[in-house]
C-alpha cells in the first residue's frame, strides 16, 4: 500500500469529480477506490480518474481493507446513512457539505465517529485555505476595528427544473442546503472572532424566502443577530445571480472577499477599505483548493476532527440552518414522520451488542425497566425526537417517561409516532403523567388518559403518574379512579410525582385497608444538589434525610426528575456566575457548591466528568431509583449513560451529601 492516505469515494456525480481532481495535487493522498449505485458508473469514473478498484455499490467499497479514508459525495439525503456505516467501518470520514439534512442526523454522524474514533469533518473546503486563514488574521488583529455587520451571499441561477435535485424535496434540495450553508458558516465564524472565540450561535434568525411548487427554497435572505451586537445578512439561492461575495464592516473600515468560497489558485486576495483608502492584500495561495482539503484531513487523524471545520462548528451550522429553514417554512419529506420506520442509519431498529444498560423491576410492571429512563419533554419535531430515543434504545433504555401537558400534546404524540414506527410497543416501558394543576382531580384524569392513550397509538400504558396532588380530594378518590383504570387493563401500575411522602403515605394505607392497589413509585425531584426553590410551582424534592430514610426503610421506587439539577454539575454553576437565573434561584447555596467541589475532586480522580458522576450518585442509593434524565444533544445521552457502570460504597455516597 502506498504511504499515502488512501481514498475511497462514494458517489460518482460532478462534485465527486471535483473531488477526484483536487486529489490528485494532494500532497498526502491518493484514490484506490470509487463505489455507485451502477457498475457502468463506477467504471467510467475510475477510467477518467484512473481508479484501480471500481465498486457497483457502496457496502463494497467501505468493505475494501485498503481503503482508509472516504470522501461522501452522495446527495443530501444520504450523507448520514453513509458517514455512520463509514464510522462503523472504520474509515475516515470526509463528507460533503451539508453534512446531513438537519441538526439532528448530523448529531448522529458526529456520535458514530466519537463511537469508533474515526475522523471526521464537513467538507467546507474555503475554511482549509490560506485566504480563510489570513482572513482571521486581519480581524483577530483589529484591523477594521470592532466588528459590525457580515454581508455574505452565495446565489446562481440554475434554471427551473423540477426533475433536478436542486429542485427536488425529496433530495434536500433549494439554496439554504446547497450553498446558504456556506454562508452561514462564513458569519458564524467572523462573528465568533469578534467574540473571541473561534465560532458563536446567532441569538436570532429570522428570514424571508420565495418557497416553491416543489415545496423548497428556491431564493432567501436571512437576517441574523450575534452576540457583542454583530448583525449579518445572508443571501443564497438557485434561481438569481449574487454577487458572492462577503464584506465585513467594522468600526474602523471593512474588508471585501471578492472570491471567498472557490478561491483561484495563486489569485487569492482581501481589500481592506480604511479612511477612505483601498489595500489589497494578496494572500500565497498555490495550493489546490480540494488537494489542500484532503491534505489537512491527513495533517489532523489523529486528533480525529481539524480545527478549521470542528464537529461542535459542524453541529451549530446544521442548527442554524434548521433555523432559517424553519422561518420560511421549508420541510424535507424525510423529515415527516409518516411511514419512517427506518433509524438514520437506514437499518431497523436494534439494541447494539454493546449496549451495557443494567435493569430493574417495578411493582406491577411485567417488563424489565431500564435504570434510566428518558425524559420525553422537549422532542417536538419528528427529526430531532426519532434521532434522540433510537439512539436512547440502541443504547439499551426501554423506559420513556412523558405526559399529557408536555409541549402542548406534540411529545405524546411524537413518542407514540416513534413506537408505532419502530414497532416495539411489547420491548418499551411507557411512564405517562396527566392530572396536573389544575385540573387534578378524578374525572381529568380518566378525561387526560383518554386523550394521552390515543396521542400514544396504545391502549395501555405501563405506569401512570398523577402529575401534581390536590389536598383537597381525598386520597382514596383518586386511589379508587387509578384502580378502575388499573382492572379495565389501561394502565398497570401507577404513581405519584411532585407528592408529599405524608400524602403518598395516606393514600397507600387507604389502598390497603380496602384492598385495593396503592402506589408503586414516586417521581419527585431527586439529585445530589439541594433543590433549594422549586423549579415550578408545587414541585417537592425528596433530596432531604428524612424523605431519603423513609424511601430506604419501604423500600419505594424512585423515579426522579432533574436528577443531574439541570446543568449544575456541568460546570455552568460558578458562585461569581449569575447569568442563569434559573440555576441560581433553584440551585445555589453555599453547601451545594461544596458538594460541587467533592464531586469534582472524585471525578477528577477517577478520569469521568463531574455530571456522570453526580447521575452516579442518585443510582447507587439504597432504594430502588430510576432517574429521569433529558438529555437535548446525544453527546448528553453519552455521558448520562456512562453513570449505569460507575459503582459507589456507601461511604462514597454519604461523602459526596456532606454526611462524611
Amino acid at each position: 500500500m502506498s504511504s499515502k492516505l488512501a481514498w475511497g469515494i462514494l458517489g460518482t456525480g460532478r462534485i465527486a469529480g471535483v473531488f477526484a481532481k483536487g486529489l490528485a495535487n494532494s500532497e498526502t493522498g491518493t484514490l484506490v477506490a470509487v463505489g455507485s449505485r451502477s457498475q457502468e458508473a463506477a467504471d467510467a469514473f475510475g477510467a477518467q480518474w484512473s481508479v484501480g478498484r471500481c465498486y457497483s455499490g457502496y457496502e463494497e467499497l467501505l468493505a475494501d481493507e485498503q481503503v482508509q479514508a472516504v470522501y461522501i459525495a452522495t446527495p443530501h439525503p444520504q450523507h448520514a446513512q453513509w458517514a455512520i456505516r463509514a464510522a462503523e467501518a472504520g474509515k475516515h470520514i470526509l463528507c460533503e457539505k451539508p453534512i446531513a439534512l438537519n441538526h439532528a442526523e448530523a448529531m448522529a454522524i458526529v456520535e458514530a465517529a466519537q463511537r469508533h474514533q474515526v475522523f471526521l469533518m464537513e467538507a467546507f473546503m474555503y475554511r482549509c485555505h490560506p485566504q480563510t486563514q489570513k482572513l482571521r488574521e486581519l480581524l483577530q488583529e483589529g484591523t477594521i476595528g470592532d466588528i459590525r455587520v457580515i454581508q455574505a451571499t452565495f446565489s446562481f441561477n440554475a434554471g427551473f427544473n423540477p426533475e433536478s435535485r436542486l429542485y427536488n424535496n425529496a433530495l434536500g434540495g433549494g439554496g439554504i442546503l446547497d450553498v446558504g450553508c456556506y454562508c452561514v458558516s462564513m458569519a458564524r465564524m467572523v462573528a465568533g472572532i469578534a467574540n473571541g472565540k473561534d465560532f458563536v450561535e446567532p441569538t436570532q434568525v429570522s428570514a424571508v424566502g420565495q418557497v416553491g411548487s416543489t415545496g423548497i427554497d428556491e431564493y432567501t435572505v436571512a437576517s441574523l443577530s450575534f452576540p457583542g451586537g454583530v448583525l449579518a445578512q445572508l443571501f443564497t439561492g438557485i434561481q438569481v445571480n449574487g454577487d458572492n461575495n462577503v464584506r465585513i464592516f467594522g468600526s474602523k473600515g471593512s474588508i471585501t472577499i471578492q472570491s471567498p468560497w472557490l478561491p483561484e489558485r495563486g489569485q487569492a486576495y482581501l481589500l481592506v477599505e480604511k479612511n477612505g483608502q483601498s489595500e489589497r492584500i494578496d494572500v500565497e495561495s498555490e495550493v489546490d483548493l480540494y488537494g489542500n482539503e484532503a491534505d489537512t484531513v491527513a495533517a489532523y487523524l489523529e486528533q480525529l476532527q481539524a480545527p478549521a471545520m470542528s464537529w461542535e462548528d459542524t453541529l451549530g451550522n446544521m442548527q442554524t440552518l434548521d433555523r432559517w429553514r424553519k422561518a420560511i417554512g421549508v420541510v424535507y419529506e424525510a423529515e415527516k414522520p409518516e411511514g419512517k420506520t427506518l433509524t438514520v442509519s437506514q437499518r431497523p431498529l436494534r439494541v447494539r451488542s454493546d449496549a451495557s444498560m443494567k435493569y430493574g423491576s417495578l411493582p406491577g410492571v411485567e417488563k424489565p425497566v431500564s435504570r434510566l429512563v428518558m425524559g420525553v419533554d422537549n422532542q417536538t419535531e419528528w427529526p430531532h425526537a426519532s434521532v434522540m430515543l433510537d439512539d436512547y434504545f440502541e443504547r439499551g433504555g426501554n423506559c420513556f417517561d412523558t405526559a399529557f401537558i408536555y409541549g402542548g400534546g406534540a411529545c405524546e404524540k411524537l413518542l407514540g409516532q416513534w413506537i408505532a414506527n419502530r414497532g416495539i410497543r411489547e420491548q418499551v416501558v411507557i411512564l405517562g403523567k396527566g392530572a396536573h394543576t389544575p385540573y387534578c382531580t378524578p374525572e381529568w384524569i380518566v378525561k387526560q388518559l383518554d386523550i394521552s392513550l390515543e396521542r400514544l397509538h396504545t391502549d395501555y400504558i405501563d405506569i401512570y403518574m398523577m402529575h401534581r396532588d390536590n389536598p383537597e380530594i381525598p386520597v382514596g378518590d383518586f386511589i379508587t379512579v387509578l384502580n378502575e383504570q388499573k382492572k379495565a387493563g389501561r394502565i398497570r401500575a401507577f404513581g405519584a410525582s411532585n407528592w408529599s411522602i405524608e400524602r403518598l403515605q395516606e393514600a397507600n394505607q387507604w389502598a390497603a385497608e380496602h384492598g385495593l392497589t396503592g402506589f408503586s413509585a414516586l417521581s419527585n425531584n431527586f439529585s445530589l444538589a439541594r433543590m433549594i426553590d422549586p423549579v415550578w410551582a408545587g414541585c417537592i424534592s425528596a433530596s432531604d434525610a428524612s424523605s431519603r430514610a423513609w424511601l430506604t426503610e419501604h423500600n419505594m421506587t424512585l423515579m426522579p426528575w432533574s436528577s443531574q439539577a439541570r446543568g449544575f454539575f456541568t460546570g455552568r454553576a460558578k458562585p461569581e456566575d449569575h447569568s442563569d437565573p434559573e440555576l441560581v434561584r433553584c440551585w445555589y447555596s453555599e453547601d451545594n457548591f461544596q458538594r460541587l467541589e467533592r464531586v469534582n475532586q472524585m471525578a477528577r480522580e477517577r478520569g469521568i466528568q463531574p455530571i456522570t458522576l453526580a447521575l452516579a450518585y442518585v443510582l447507587n442509593q439504597p432504594f430502588p431509583t430510576f432517574p429521569l434524565i433529558g438529555p437535548r444533544a446525544l453527546s448528553e445521552t453519552r455521558t448520562s449513560f456512562e453513570a449505569v457502570n460507575i459503582t459507589l460504597t456507601p461511604e462514597e455516597v454519604r461523602w459526596l451529601n456532606l454526611e462524611a
